[in-house]
């Protein structure tokens, strides 16, 4: 339905409206038929899964954004994720300063991308500024790293992978707070663990952000929507990429 799928000879996307009527008649009794449903959009994801629809991709628009579950679903799973908790109620500050030494990182929960809503707490009054604007409050570990290593998989299949090395006096790894990519010593070991990841989750396309530490690799975050600039550098088009999948039957 979204046009994620544009490039491909053999899906033709439909678009997303909002209102079900205004599909034409054709349209709609397709969509009554189908089995399998591709990018169905936040608006009839729900739907299709009502209605038993097989939808590519799996756990996409649940998870977009939402920094909570996504924690809730790597814990529950036992995946390496830095020590993360979240808190509720009253004396806040006091809780989390009970668990959590300076430095540390804060997150806006839900919603946030490219860096925005992400904070280096180093004060309680760092703390106190943050818990104002945030309820709850998503609190995590501070990893001390240089770098991310982003890990696009799409239909159980590593299709891209590049560093995001940060700049200096930055704390976070994102493009678009300055980060270089890098494409040097991309390591075996990081595309496995990111792709064992998707595969517990039922990932059917994220990139993915995991670091290593002491030996160990982390998953960071998974984003459903991510930057297309390490696409853009390496010369690929990621719809280009999504299309020949669909067209070759593999996703």
């Amino acid at each position: 339905m979204g046009r994620r799928a544009r490039a491909s000879r053999s899906v033709q996307p439909v678009g997303v409206m909002s209102n079900w009527e205004d599909y034409p008649v054709e349209v709609r009794e397709a969509f009554k038929k189908a089995t399998r449903m591709y990018y169905p959009s936040v608006l009839y994801d729900e739907l299709c899964g009502s209605l038993g629809k097989e939808i590519f991709p799996r756990n996409y628009y649940r998870f977009m954004g939402n920094k909570i579950l996504q924690t809730q679903l790597f814990q529950l799973l036992e995946i390496p994720h830095p020590r993360t908790r979240l808190f509720y109620g009253r004396n806040r500050l006091e809780r989390i300063k009970d668990v959590f030494p300076h430095p540390f990182v804060a997150k806006t929960p839900v919603g946030s991308s490219k860096g925005k809503g992400v904070f280096l707490i180093e004060s309680d009054q760092g703390l106190q500024d943050y818990l104002d604007r945030h309820r709850p409050a998503y609190i995590q570990e501070y990893l001390p790293i240089d770098r991310d290593l982003r890990v696009v998989v799409i239909g159980a299949r590593v299709v891209h992978a590049y560093w995001r090395i940060r700049r200096p006096g930055e704390f976070r790894d994102n493009v678009a707070r300055g980060a270089t990519i890098s494409f040097e010593n991309i390591p075996a070991e990081g595309l496995q663990f990111a792709a064992d990841v998707a595969r517990k989750c039922s990932f059917d396309e994220v990139g993915m952000d995991i670091c290593r530490v002491a030996g160990r690799y982390f998953i960071l975050e998974a984003n459903m929507v991510y930057g297309l600039e390490g696409f853009r550098q390496a010369g690929l088009d990621l719809y280009a990429v999504l299309g020949k999948m669909l067209d070759d039957g593999l996703i």
